[in-house]
């Protein structure tokens, strides 16, 4: 590997160290349904956010509690010592990506068959604190 690549190599590894995130892979929802509760929590404080999900009707907003919960977690391994209420932390990026797709095939009249495409998706969180933000912005 070229001195180039390498150096940038490490440099993404030295950001995604800043980062807290978490990620879910092929959840079996449609992306489009995912989005919808992904929606509701995009750029809100992690507090609130749980509490939306919790009490949400949607069954999607389930998988996206564990993960917000799992990304926290990730948040509190890499900032041993601090508070979440003090550090203000809010979601800052929420997507949700395609999965792999399984293909089935149901009877249709006549002979013929219809396609069937059972949806999956990923979804990533990206936590951010307030204060931080606040600092960055003042450099």
């Amino acid at each position: 590997m070229g001195a180039r690549k390498r150096l940038a190599a490490e440099k993404r590894k030295e950001e995604k160290k800043q980062q807290y995130f978490a990620v879910l892979k092929n959840c079996p929802t449609s992306p489009r349904k995912m989005r919808l509760v992904a929606d509701m929590i995009r750029g809100i404080e992690v507090n609130k956010a749980l509490d939306i999900l919790k009490y949400s009707s949607k069954n999607a907003s389930r998988n996206v509690e564990k993960l917000l919960l799992s990304a926290i977690a990730n948040w509190q391994a890499k900032n041993e010592g601090v508070r979440i209420e003090e550090s203000q932390l809010y979601v800052s990026k929420i997507m949700v990506d395609s999965g792999r797709m399984l293909k089935r095939l149901r009877p249709a009249p006549q002979g013929r068959a219809h396609r069937i495409r059972k949806r999956s998706n990923h979804v990533t969180i990206y936590l951010d604190s307030v204060q931080e933000n606040i600092e960055e912005n003042l450099n």
